[in-house]
């Protein structure tokens, strides 16, 4: 299997820019043949064209060919048939219901645990690879008939991870949101990614990608930091 995901697209560089050596390393494991088929359906206040052709102008250079399904006509037998999977951020909620709608989320699962196809997430994205969308930061905007997401990791993934704290706020911080998750179940894991950051999965090897490494949640446990670089079993499992 082979994931790249990221906790965020944009930075004051450009539009994926901040991660294009991780990106080029993850799209060498297959051919870069075909199109690499992305799906749009995050963007709701963007329009998915103007979103294919963001995501596309920013993977040319890397000889990314981006199509997005919206526009197929068989988007089943396009993501059947992909080396690369492209999911982009947005609203989580909107992305997995229109997933499940168009019954696109097993297609996927199966094509990338195959290892026939590489999976590239970043927010939203990132999040759908997980059990659950249960740790994204979005409002649910739609109902996307269940939680349940595409479990191609076993732990929680938090994208856009922060441990700000602005003076006066009164509202919970972000590890007092992650902490109340991992109360009520505390047998899950959950990574806290924080912007400029992301996590590799080649095979049984995860790699925390970028200076930040992760923050870890898991039950009663105090929250730890864990550095950039392999990411030991135990907190994953």
């Amino acid at each position: 299997m082979n994931l790249l995901l990221l906790s965020n697209s944009s930075s004051e560089a450009g539009y994926l820019t901040h991660a294009r050596a991780w990106i080029e390393d993850w799209a060498q494991v297959h051919e870069r043949t075909g199109d690499a088929v992305f799906l749009p359906f995050a963007g709701v206040t963007r329009t998915w064209d103007a979103y294919e052709i963001l995501v596309a102008e920013a993977l040319a250079p890397l000889g990314l060919n981006v199509k997005s399904v919206h526009r197929m006509s068989d988007p089943l037998s396009a993501v059947r048939n992909a080396r690369h999977i492209l999911v982009g951020g947005g609203n989580t909620f909107a992305l997995l219901s229109e997933m499940r709608r168009r019954g696109l989320l097993a297609a996927i699962r199966e094509r990338v645990l195959s290892g026939e196809a590489s999976y590239m997430g970043w927010s939203a994205g990132s999040n759908m690879t997980c059990p659950t969308i249960c740790t994204t930061n979005d409002m649910p905007i739609t109902d996307p008939n269940g939680l349940d997401a595409m479990a191609l990791v076993p732990f929680q993934i938090n994208a856009h991870y922060t441990d700000a704290h602005p003076a006066g706020h009164r509202g919970e911080t972000r590890e007092q949101r992650l902490r109340e998750f991992v109360t009520l179940q505390p047998d899950v894991n959950v990574l806290g990614i924080p912007e400029g950051n992301g996590l590799r999965v080649h095979g049984a090897a995860h790699t925390l990608l970028g200076k930040d490494g992760a923050r870890h949640f898991k039950g009663a446990a105090q929250p730890q930091w864990l550095a950039a670089g392999p990411v030991a079993p135990e907190f994953l499992r």
